[in-house]
């Protein structure tokens, strides 16, 4: 019988067992054709691969994650993830539809079609997020049927608001989960709902939502399992308590491990899923496990019927692996295929203006000036008691306090306090909104960083505590089309550019990588104390995130759903 390649004597993962096995594999096409005792002679073969008793995997699938998190274009992406045995990504563009819309998902998908690794896009389903910001693009119904009569797309994206699903009917949610169910109902549809129980979380799951990948708690994710949801595990999910529970309890079915947001320095020190599933083996769950969840699991999820296992008629991606304690990559093919060997050259192709021009010239914002950080307020001078978004190490949640400011000549006085300044500016060149509040907690104690990396809109964020530093940082931003900038006392500590719409860079990923470890460690010497500052400050203006955030319309009150007011009347502050 004929096959194109054999892998011989090889430790094969079964996954429908959840056992190793020592076998030879055989290849067709592209496929599995026999995994099994029988050799070479059975088999007329191309091409022959000595497996030294190495473990065989099948590639690693992402069903949650979004490329714009690694500020790089998918080709880069592509490069990071087979070098670390993921061959199959499912990734959410909401990010690049934010700043272009309809046409920016397009062409993020454009930009994947000649990568290694396979990327099954999901449709955005959250842009924007809320009606309470400004963006430069807007995905409703008209784009979600072109997406959909492409027939490219496998899923609806994470549902952000899920405020406007609980308590308004007539939400563009709302709307839109009412036209895919009655005219996709097969479709799947992701979740996005912190924090949620009881009646609010069941009325997700009754409008269609399936799952769930934010932060977990014990008592959440039994909720969630128990009303019929799929958990998408990510890093920050994996306490003790939490894998303890997974490794315990016979859910296996019920959730997978997923990245969600990799930033690029983590990408290149310590990889992607498979560090995830590494931490879930050294965690204590038996590797068998954590492999399931991270190839059958999430192909079940997203009916990737074609991969996931290893097993006659699927598609060939697999990984080879010398230790698998260490779960460290050593080989990885795709489609039978050979494409990553870590004892080989690897290098990264890159492709520059991948994009349409205009990608490039997305931020139409003047240059500032000391005036656009001069908050004047119409209230009479004195001390008045104002809103704090107070930043917490280890979560992008912030929380909202209540603290004395003075004003004085219809002046906000903030410099130089204990409290910083966060402006947001609207890009767009739409309707010029800004709007200011206060933060503290775990954030810069001196300097300023601004960003138009600001989920989702990504609109030019700024914080700082002197607004010489203010405007440095902004403008610096500015006049590279987009990016992150961090200055103390006039000097410039870090610049990345970001010129693909203001949240991408087409640089290689080892280089982006060496810019974005020298952007946190300039966040950390102003005095941020965050496990990852670049995503916890750029979420600030995410307002689908708890609980106090900012975007261009001004202060939210996320649970609420509604703008609030910098400074707090005296017969609303809580006692």
């Amino acid at each position: 019988m004929r096959a194109d390649k054999m892998i011989l004597q090889v430790k094969v993962y079964n996954s429908y067992y959840k056992t190793f096995e020592v076998g030879n594999v055989a290849i067709l096409d592209g496929k599995f054709m026999y995994i099994g005792q029988r050799g070479l002679e059975s088999f007329e073969v191309a091409e022959i691969v000595e497996g030294h008793g190495k473990y065989m995997i099948p590639g690693l699938i992402d069903i949650h994650l979004h490329i714009e998190s690694t500020m790089v274009t998918p080709a880069t992406f592509s490069y990071g993830l087979i070098r670390n045995g993921v061959t199959t990504i499912v990734p959410e563009p909401h990010e690049m539809a934010n700043v272009f819309g309809l046409e920016g998902i397009q062409e993020m998908m454009e930009a994947s079609k000649d990568c290694v690794a396979d990327m099954f896009y999901s449709i955005p389903s959250s842009v924007p997020a809320t009606p309470l910001e400004t963006s430069g693009g807007e995905i409703d119904i008209p784009e979600i049927d072109a997406l959909l009569q492409t027939g490219e797309m496998i899923c609806l994206g994470e549902i952000m608001n899920y405020v406007d699903v609980i308590r308004n009917p007539d939400s563009k949610t709302n709307r839109i989960l009412r036209h895919v169910r009655e005219h996709y109902p097969e479709l799947i549809i992701e979740g996005h709902t912190p924090k949620l129980l009881d009646l609010d979380l069941h009325q997700l799951i009754y409008a269609g939502i399936g799952s769930d990948h934010t932060h977990q708690s014990i008592e959440g994710m039994k909720a969630r399992m128990a009303a019929g949801m799929f958990i998408e595990i990510q890093e920050k999910s994996m306490t003790p308590e939490v894998m303890d529970y997974l490794i315990q309890e016979d859910v296996a079915q019920h959730f997978c491990f997923v990245t969600d947001d990799v930033m690029p320095d983590s990408f290149v020190e310590r990889g992607h899923l498979n560090h995830i599933v590494g931490k879930a083996i050294r965690m204590g769950m038996k590797p068998e496990d954590a492999i399931y969840a991270a190839t059958y699991t999430p192909a079940g999820r997203m009916r990737m019927h074609d991969r996931g296992t290893i097993a006659p008629g699927k598609i060939a991606d697999f990984v080879l692996l010398s230790d698998l304690g260490q779960f460290d990559v050593d080989q990885v093919y795709k489609d039978g295929n050979k494409v990553f060997d870590k004892f080989e050259e690897y290098h990264q192709g890159l492709m520059q203006h991948r994009f349409p021009d205009h990608f490039y010239q997305s931020v139409k914002l003047e240059p500032l000036t000391e005036q656009d950080f001069t908050v004047e307020m119409d209230v009479a001078d004195g001390t008045h008691q104002c809103r704090i978004m107070m930043v917490k190490d280890g979560s992008t949640f912030t929380s909202e306090q209540i603290a004395p400011m003075q004003v004085e000549q219809g002046e906000l006085i903030w410099e130089h306090g204990e409290h910083g300044l966060i402006a947001t500016f609207e890009r767009y060149g739409k309707n010029g909104n800004r709007a200011y509040g206060l933060i503290g907690g775990d954030t810069i104690k001196r300097g300023a960083v601004a960003t138009t990396y600001s989920h989702d809109n990504h609109n030019l964020l700024v914080v700082g505590h002197n607004k010489q530093d203010m405007v440095l940082a902004a403008n610096t931003v500015l006049s590279s089309q987009g990016g992150f900038c961090v200055v103390e006392n006039g000097k410039l500590l870090s610049h990345l550019p970001l010129t693909v719409g203001g949240i991408l860079t087409e640089g290689p990923l080892e280089m982006v990588a060496a810019q974005v470890k020298e952007l946190r460690s300039a966040m950390l010497s102003l005095g941020y104390r965050h496990y990852n500052p670049i995503m916890s400050l750029s979420t600030h203006s995410l307002p689908v995130s708890p609980a106090l955030k900012i975007t261009d319309h001004g202060l939210i009150d996320v649970n609420a759903g509604k703008v609030v007011p910098l400074i707090v009347e005296p017969s609303k502050i809580q006692e």
